[in-house]
């Protein structure tokens, strides 16, 4: 009897310890919730205002300045002293100037390494070799910058001496190198997502190795690596430090690639830096020129999105 009743008090305390520690997991799993749609608003409400920070101030900068001579102009002169010139296409086509060489370089380069990668390495050099490549994406920006001017400039002076200390070229290869472990890394997961039997279908047919990566793999993973691409791209275009360094600060309207250029963030860079007082147009001008460059951005992601929905593979 004795036992009995020194069972039914143990029982009785474990019931208790239960309850004690099932409240505290209740009053957990009631919190988490809350806990996680605030950081989730917190990540949407910043958004938010960053949005309306650049409409706010963009749409001051056109109380001053025509829209139509913003967005068709073809000089950008915002410190001439006489008559400043807002035309944003010089600073337009820097970037794309940039961005175009910048995927010359990356995308042939970058997709033959994720081919390398998912259909000819091995489990071992494929776990030695991928993470050696993405170092590249956490090498500073501004590093990249004294290395394009500091480096690359004089050696492509020996190949081109008509090119200038501060160009086109030189910082668009050097994105292009920052952005190339992108395509690669996204590249090579889209490629080995397709599965094995396309390829062991395939080389049963009698294709060779490069046949099966080029003509089925490259096909079926297209959607990822366009989307890669895009990404990257839309990277190079919102690059600062490098072109700011090596780019130059001479906006121009043409096709040259061995002159200097500026690009839409070097000219924030360069205004942010302490050229203009708050409030003057100079300065509501660089909230116009982000604005530009966020519309920019948002297309290409859009595009991305898009591109990876339509072409989607589904296995």
């Amino acid at each position: 009897m004795a036992s009995q009743g020194l069972g039914k008090e143990q029982s009785i305390q474990e019931m208790i310890a239960r309850s004690r520690n099932n409240k505290g997991k209740k009053f957990i799993e009631k919190l988490m919730p809350i806990i996680l749609v605030i950081t989730a608003l917190i990540s949407v409400l910043t958004t938010i205002g960053i949005v309306f920070t650049l409409i706010f101030e963009t749409f001051e900068f056109f109380q001053r300045v025509s829209i139509t001579d913003y967005l068709f102009g073809k000089e950008w002169l915002p410190f001439s002293g006489s008559e400043p010139l807002y035309g944003i296409l010089p600073l337009v086509l820097g970037t794309l100037k940039v961005s175009v060489i910048a995927a010359c370089v990356a995308v042939p380069l970058g997709i033959a390494a994720a081919i390398y990668l998912s259909e000819y390495a091995s489990d071992k050099t494929r776990r030695t070799i991928k993470p050696i490549l993405e170092v590249l994406a956490g090498v500073p920006t501004i590093v990249y910058g004294f290395f394009a001017l500091t480096f690359v400039t004089p050696l492509l002076q020996e190949l081109i001496p008509s090119l200038k200390i501060f160009n086109a070229l030189s910082p668009g290869i050097v994105v292009g190198i920052m952005i190339l472990p992108m395509i690669a890394s996204l590249s090579e997961d889209a490629m080995s997502s397709v599965p094995n039997s396309i390829r062991e279908g395939a080389l049963a047919l009698g294709a060779t190795k490069l046949e099966v990566s080029i003509k089925v793999v490259l096909p079926a993973a297209i959607s990822g690596i366009i989307a890669s691409v895009v990404l990257a791209v839309s990277r190079a275009i919102g690059e600062t430090m490098i072109v700011s360094l090596a780019g130059g600060a001479t906006p121009t309207f043409d096709f040259n690639v061995t002159g200097s250029i500026q690009t839409m963030t070097a000219y924030i860079v360069q205004v942010s830096s302490g050229d203009a007082g708050y409030g003057t147009t100079i300065y509501y001008s660089i909230y116009a020129v982000g604005f530009t460059l966020f519309v920019f951005t948002l297309i290409m992601n859009l595009l991305a999105q898009y591109i990876s929905k339509r072409f989607r593979e589904e296995y």
